[in-house]
């Protein structure tokens, strides 16, 4: 379970200084997600980016739309300073906001978007009725999020390395596979009053290393970032010298052409009011 308590801590600011990685991780999803985004968006669209992290889909879409008004928003005021501080001369302003609380005023967007942004909420219903409301007549909603965990290989196979095995979350619990259940959450849009939710299925190449010692770059990786990043923190000097063994063999497995990649797959939603 990850709340808004740990991306206004630890998570967040862990987020933030792993930015070029985390983007990198999931680069092949955001080429496809600003794609679907910007076919859907007016060439002068207010887009509003929730949960923007560090910046990569705000700048990107301001970047494919330049006459878009684009600003991003998110809880950690680390991801946040990241974001503005990776982009000065870019046109996307960035907020340090919770989006369940955010209120342009006059400024209504009639794009909302995200990036593996709004599976973290302690009240899905509540915070998408909020989108509805502060959102612009006709609005378009167009978000990521991840399958089912099984359909992700780095979800899997890293933290099944681990002696001590991470506690299984609750059914729809705040955490990256919250919305892995399409019923679930088109239910959600249509109690939050989002019309015609639709999920595209996605596959893509989760990049967890690359460079000169690829493997060690994604050791060091999923020692920082993911599912099993606290318990390997945890482990005493022995306990890490085994599992870093056993983790950089079971990296070498993915190693393509100086790159480790898992098997990844997502959902990208559309709906509209």
């Amino acid at each position: 379970m990850t709340n808004a308590a740990d991306w206004q801590g630890a998570v967040g600011r862990n987020w933030a200084a792993e930015f070029e990685r985390t983007d990198r991780s999931l680069s092949e999803l955001n080429t496809v997600l600003v794609d679907r985004i910007a076919s859907r968006a007016r060439p002068d669209a207010r887009i509003l980016d929730i949960g923007c992290g560090a910046g990569a889909t705000s700048v990107a879409l301001a970047e494919r739309l330049p006459r878009a008004e684009v600003v991003g928003i998110d809880l950690s005021e680390s991801l946040a300073l990241a974001a503005r501080a990776r982009n000065r001369e870019s046109r996307v302003r960035f907020e340090i906001q919770d989006a369940t609380l955010w209120s342009g005023n006059d400024w209504r967007p009639d794009m909302l978007v995200s990036r593996h942004g709004v599976m973290f909420f302690d009240d899905p219903i509540a915070a998408f009725s909020h989108f509805a409301e502060i959102a612009a007549s006709g609005a378009q909603l167009v978000f990521s999020c991840f399958r089912d965990r099984a359909e992700n290989d780095w979800a899997v196979e890293i933290p099944a390395l681990l002696r001590a095995q991470p506690a299984p979350p609750q059914p729809f619990a705040p955490g990256p596979f919250a919305f892995s259940d399409r019923d679930y959450v088109r239910n959600i849009l249509r109690q939050a009053g989002w019309k015609n939710a639709h999920a595209e299925s996605v596959t893509f190449s989760y990049i967890a290393g690359a460079g000169d010692d690829a493997v060690g770059d994604a050791v060091d990786f999923f020692s920082r970032i993911g599912p099993a990043a606290p318990l390997i923190r945890n482990l005493d000097a022995q306990e890490k010298t085994v599992f870093f063994e056993h983790l950089s063999q079971k990296l070498c497995n993915h190693l393509v052409d100086g790159t480790v990649m898992f098997n990844a797959a997502a959902w990208i939603w559309s709906a509209h009011l």
